[in-house]
Protein backbone atom coordinates (compact mmCIF):
# COMPACT_ATOMS: atom_id res chain seq x y z
CA UNK A 1 0.00 0.00 0.00
CA UNK A 2 1.51 3.74 -0.90
CA UNK A 3 2.19 5.52 1.81
CA UNK A 4 -0.09 8.54 2.62
CA UNK A 5 1.40 12.19 1.87
CA UNK A 6 0.50 15.69 3.28
CA UNK A 7 2.09 18.74 1.08
CA UNK A 8 2.38 22.03 3.07
CA UNK A 9 2.77 24.84 0.52
CA UNK A 10 3.38 28.26 1.76
CA UNK A 11 4.24 31.74 0.13
CA UNK A 12 5.16 34.68 2.62
CA UNK A 13 3.27 38.39 2.68
CA UNK A 14 3.85 39.59 -0.81
CA UNK A 15 5.92 43.28 -0.44
CA UNK A 16 5.41 46.10 -3.43
CA UNK A 17 9.03 46.32 -2.85
CA UNK A 18 11.66 45.15 -5.60
CA UNK A 19 14.28 43.30 -3.71
CA UNK A 20 15.99 39.85 -5.62
CA UNK A 21 15.81 38.12 -2.07
CA UNK A 22 12.17 38.19 -1.96
CA UNK A 23 12.23 36.00 -4.63
CA UNK A 24 10.20 33.03 -3.72
CA UNK A 25 8.43 29.74 -5.53
CA UNK A 26 4.90 30.55 -5.91
CA UNK A 27 2.21 27.57 -4.55
CA UNK A 28 1.65 26.38 -7.99
CA UNK A 29 5.03 25.72 -8.31
CA UNK A 30 5.57 24.20 -5.04
CA UNK A 31 2.60 21.68 -5.67
CA UNK A 32 4.00 21.03 -8.91
CA UNK A 33 7.04 19.91 -7.78
CA UNK A 34 5.67 18.10 -4.43
CA UNK A 35 3.20 16.00 -6.62
CA UNK A 36 5.80 14.98 -8.78
CA UNK A 37 8.48 13.82 -6.75
CA UNK A 38 5.83 11.78 -4.69
CA UNK A 39 4.70 9.74 -7.77
CA UNK A 40 8.42 9.09 -7.86
CA UNK A 41 8.40 8.05 -4.90
CA UNK A 42 5.26 5.98 -5.37
CA UNK A 43 3.60 7.93 -2.80
CA UNK A 44 -0.13 8.81 -2.97
CA UNK A 45 -1.03 12.89 -2.08
CA UNK A 46 -4.37 12.73 0.21
CA UNK A 47 -4.02 15.93 1.33
CA UNK A 48 -2.76 19.52 0.04
CA UNK A 49 -2.84 22.54 2.13
CA UNK A 50 -1.47 25.95 1.13
CA UNK A 51 -0.98 29.27 3.33
CA UNK A 52 -1.31 32.93 1.19
CA UNK A 53 0.73 35.41 2.54
CA UNK A 54 1.46 33.63 5.99
CA UNK A 55 5.35 34.65 7.23
CA UNK A 56 7.12 31.61 8.59
CA UNK A 57 9.09 34.01 10.70
CA UNK A 58 6.86 37.01 12.51
CA UNK A 59 4.06 34.11 12.79
CA UNK A 60 4.52 31.48 15.36
CA UNK A 61 3.27 27.57 14.46
CA UNK A 62 0.34 28.06 17.40
CA UNK A 63 -0.96 31.01 15.08
CA UNK A 64 -0.88 29.16 11.65
CA UNK A 65 -4.01 27.08 11.22
CA UNK A 66 -3.11 24.53 8.29
CA UNK A 67 -0.17 23.67 10.64
CA UNK A 68 -2.16 22.70 13.72
CA UNK A 69 -4.37 21.15 11.54
CA UNK A 70 -1.59 19.22 10.16
CA UNK A 71 -0.32 18.61 13.93
CA UNK A 72 -3.76 17.19 14.67
CA UNK A 73 -4.08 14.70 12.05
CA UNK A 74 -0.75 13.88 12.58
CA UNK A 75 -1.53 12.65 16.08
CA UNK A 76 -4.57 10.80 14.64
CA UNK A 77 -2.45 8.77 12.04
CA UNK A 78 -4.50 10.01 9.24
CA UNK A 79 -0.92 10.10 7.14
CA UNK A 80 2.41 9.14 6.86
CA UNK A 81 4.52 11.81 5.24
CA UNK A 82 4.77 15.40 5.46
CA UNK A 83 5.96 16.34 1.83
CA UNK A 84 6.78 20.21 1.49
CA UNK A 85 8.88 22.45 -1.40
CA UNK A 86 12.16 23.05 0.86
CA UNK A 87 11.92 22.80 4.76
CA UNK A 88 11.58 26.67 5.52
CA UNK A 89 8.11 26.41 4.33
CA UNK A 90 7.23 24.39 7.71
CA UNK A 91 8.35 27.78 9.28
CA UNK A 92 11.73 29.95 10.13
CA UNK A 93 11.51 30.05 13.95
CA UNK A 94 14.80 28.88 14.85
CA UNK A 95 13.16 28.59 18.43
CA UNK A 96 10.16 26.86 17.61
CA UNK A 97 10.49 25.18 13.75
CA UNK A 98 13.09 22.66 14.58
CA UNK A 99 11.22 21.38 17.76
CA UNK A 100 7.92 21.70 15.16
CA UNK A 101 9.93 18.72 12.94
CA UNK A 102 10.98 16.67 15.60
CA UNK A 103 7.03 16.11 17.38
CA UNK A 104 6.42 15.28 13.94
CA UNK A 105 8.67 12.85 13.67
CA UNK A 106 8.05 11.51 17.49
CA UNK A 107 4.57 11.26 16.56
CA UNK A 108 5.58 8.81 13.64
CA UNK A 109 5.57 11.25 10.99
CA UNK A 110 8.06 11.46 8.01
CA UNK A 111 8.79 14.48 6.98
CA UNK A 112 10.78 15.12 3.65
CA UNK A 113 11.56 18.16 1.66
CA UNK A 114 11.54 17.86 -2.42
CA UNK A 115 15.08 19.52 -2.49
CA UNK A 116 16.52 18.06 0.47
CA UNK A 117 15.63 15.04 1.32
CA UNK A 118 14.23 13.44 4.43
CA UNK A 119 15.05 15.29 8.03
CA UNK A 120 15.83 12.21 10.23
CA UNK A 121 17.01 12.03 13.61
CA UNK A 122 19.03 8.49 14.10
CA UNK A 123 21.81 10.74 15.81
CA UNK A 124 23.51 13.39 17.68
CA UNK A 125 24.16 15.19 14.47
CA UNK A 126 20.93 15.00 12.80
CA UNK A 127 19.60 16.31 15.47
CA UNK A 128 21.73 19.65 15.34
CA UNK A 129 21.66 20.36 11.47
CA UNK A 130 17.59 19.77 12.03
CA UNK A 131 18.57 22.91 14.24
CA UNK A 132 21.09 24.81 12.28
CA UNK A 133 18.97 24.72 9.12
CA UNK A 134 16.53 26.75 10.86
CA UNK A 135 18.87 28.83 13.00
CA UNK A 136 20.07 29.87 9.30
CA UNK A 137 16.21 30.12 8.05
CA UNK A 138 15.68 32.77 10.98
CA UNK A 139 18.77 34.59 10.43
CA UNK A 140 17.79 35.11 6.77
CA UNK A 141 14.26 36.27 7.55
CA UNK A 142 15.71 39.03 9.85
CA UNK A 143 18.72 40.17 7.41
CA UNK A 144 15.81 39.90 4.85
CA UNK A 145 13.42 42.25 7.04
CA UNK A 146 15.94 44.77 7.33
CA UNK A 147 16.98 45.17 4.12
CA UNK A 148 12.89 45.24 3.25
CA UNK A 149 12.93 48.75 5.72
CA UNK A 150 15.69 50.39 3.86
CA UNK A 151 14.44 49.59 0.39
CA UNK A 152 10.76 50.98 2.08
CA UNK A 153 12.25 54.14 4.07
CA UNK A 154 14.44 54.78 0.60
CA UNK A 155 11.45 54.53 -1.61
CA UNK A 156 9.28 57.43 0.44
CA UNK A 157 12.51 59.44 0.45
CA UNK A 158 12.50 59.41 -3.08
CA UNK A 159 8.66 60.20 -2.88
CA UNK A 160 7.99 56.97 -4.12
CA UNK A 161 4.66 55.00 -3.29
CA UNK A 162 5.39 51.98 -1.05
CA UNK A 163 2.42 50.16 -1.39
CA UNK A 164 -1.07 49.37 -0.02
CA UNK A 165 -4.46 51.52 0.21
CA UNK A 166 -4.07 55.69 -1.90
CA UNK A 167 -4.77 57.74 1.08
CA UNK A 168 -8.10 59.70 0.29
CA UNK A 169 -6.90 63.00 -1.69
CA UNK A 170 -4.40 61.02 -3.74
CA UNK A 171 -4.22 59.20 -7.03
CA UNK A 172 -1.03 57.20 -8.15
CA UNK A 173 0.11 58.72 -11.26
CA UNK A 174 2.32 56.75 -13.92
CA UNK A 175 5.83 57.78 -14.71
CA UNK A 176 6.79 56.46 -17.93
CA UNK A 177 9.93 54.60 -15.99
CA UNK A 178 9.97 51.42 -15.21
CA UNK A 179 12.09 49.50 -12.42
CA UNK A 180 14.51 46.57 -12.96
CA UNK A 181 11.30 44.26 -12.85
CA UNK A 182 9.80 45.87 -15.62
CA UNK A 183 7.17 47.32 -13.92
CA UNK A 184 5.95 51.29 -14.16
CA UNK A 185 7.00 53.23 -10.98
CA UNK A 186 3.92 55.44 -9.82
CA UNK A 187 3.72 58.10 -7.33
CA UNK A 188 1.48 59.99 -5.53
CA UNK A 189 -0.29 62.80 -6.91
CA UNK A 190 -2.93 65.30 -5.28
CA UNK A 191 -6.91 64.16 -7.15
CA UNK A 192 -8.03 67.44 -7.38
CA UNK A 193 -12.10 66.35 -5.87
CA UNK A 194 -10.86 64.77 -3.09
CA UNK A 195 -8.63 67.48 -1.99
CA UNK A 196 -11.26 69.94 -2.01
CA UNK A 197 -13.03 67.52 1.10
CA UNK A 198 -9.89 67.20 2.47
CA UNK A 199 -9.16 71.15 2.42
CA UNK A 200 -12.79 71.77 4.06
CA UNK A 201 -11.69 68.71 7.03
CA UNK A 202 -8.57 71.38 7.77
CA UNK A 203 -10.46 74.41 7.28
CA UNK A 204 -13.05 72.89 9.72
CA UNK A 205 -10.54 71.87 11.99
CA UNK A 206 -7.66 74.74 12.06
CA UNK A 207 -9.78 77.84 10.95
CA UNK A 208 -12.97 77.14 13.37
CA UNK A 209 -11.77 74.23 15.93
CA UNK A 210 -14.32 71.32 14.82
CA UNK A 211 -13.30 68.49 16.90
CA UNK A 212 -13.43 64.72 14.18
CA UNK A 213 -17.33 64.26 15.12
CA UNK A 214 -18.31 67.62 13.93
CA UNK A 215 -16.75 67.66 11.15
CA UNK A 216 -17.94 64.53 10.13
CA UNK A 217 -21.51 65.84 10.98
CA UNK A 218 -20.65 68.71 8.46
CA UNK A 219 -19.73 66.43 5.81
CA UNK A 220 -22.42 64.14 5.95
CA UNK A 221 -25.02 67.36 6.00
CA UNK A 222 -23.58 68.83 2.98
CA UNK A 223 -24.03 65.16 0.95
CA UNK A 224 -19.80 64.70 0.81
CA UNK A 225 -19.42 61.30 0.41
CA UNK A 226 -15.95 59.36 0.92
CA UNK A 227 -14.05 57.21 -1.85
CA UNK A 228 -16.96 54.38 -1.70
CA UNK A 229 -19.38 56.56 -1.66
CA UNK A 230 -20.71 56.50 1.89
CA UNK A 231 -20.77 58.84 5.00
CA UNK A 232 -17.76 59.61 6.46
CA UNK A 233 -17.67 58.22 10.08
CA UNK A 234 -15.17 60.38 12.71
CA UNK A 235 -12.67 57.29 13.62
CA UNK A 236 -11.95 57.99 9.77
CA UNK A 237 -11.26 61.93 9.99
CA UNK A 238 -9.17 61.39 13.39
CA UNK A 239 -6.87 59.33 11.29
CA UNK A 240 -6.40 62.06 8.48
CA UNK A 241 -6.41 64.65 10.66
CA UNK A 242 -2.87 63.23 12.20
CA UNK A 243 -1.58 61.79 8.86
CA UNK A 244 1.84 63.30 8.03
CA UNK A 245 1.18 62.82 4.75
CA UNK A 246 -1.49 65.31 4.06
CA UNK A 247 1.50 68.09 4.50
CA UNK A 248 3.37 66.30 1.96
CA UNK A 249 5.09 63.78 4.35
CA UNK A 250 5.96 60.35 3.16
CA UNK A 251 6.19 57.80 6.25
CA UNK A 252 7.89 53.93 6.42
CA UNK A 253 7.95 52.98 9.97
CA UNK A 254 10.65 54.65 11.11
CA UNK A 255 11.79 56.99 7.76
CA UNK A 256 10.19 59.98 7.32
CA UNK A 257 10.49 62.01 3.48
CA UNK A 258 11.10 65.54 3.68
CA UNK A 259 7.55 67.44 2.67
CA UNK A 260 7.28 67.40 -1.14
CA UNK A 261 5.72 70.51 -1.91
CA UNK A 262 3.39 68.65 -4.91
CA UNK A 263 1.65 66.97 -1.66
CA UNK A 264 0.63 69.51 0.17
CA UNK A 265 -0.35 72.53 -1.88
CA UNK A 266 -4.39 71.46 -1.15
CA UNK A 267 -3.61 72.60 2.54
CA UNK A 268 -1.38 75.02 2.36
CA UNK A 269 -2.44 78.61 3.56
CA UNK A 270 -4.98 76.81 6.59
Amino acid sequence: MAEKVYCLYRVSTTKQVDLDDQKQVDIPMQRKACRKFAEQMGWEVIREEQENGISGFSISASDRDKLQLIRQHAAQHRFDILLVFMFDRIGRRAEETPFVVEWLVQHGIRVWSVNEGEQRFDNHTDYLLNYIRYWQASGESKKTSIRTKTALGQMVKEGRFRGGTVPYGYRLEKTGKFNKHNKEIRYLVIDDTEAQVVQTMFDLCVSYGYGRNRIASYLNEHGFKNRKGEKWCETTIGVMLHNVQYIGILRSGDSFSNPFENLHNFIRGL
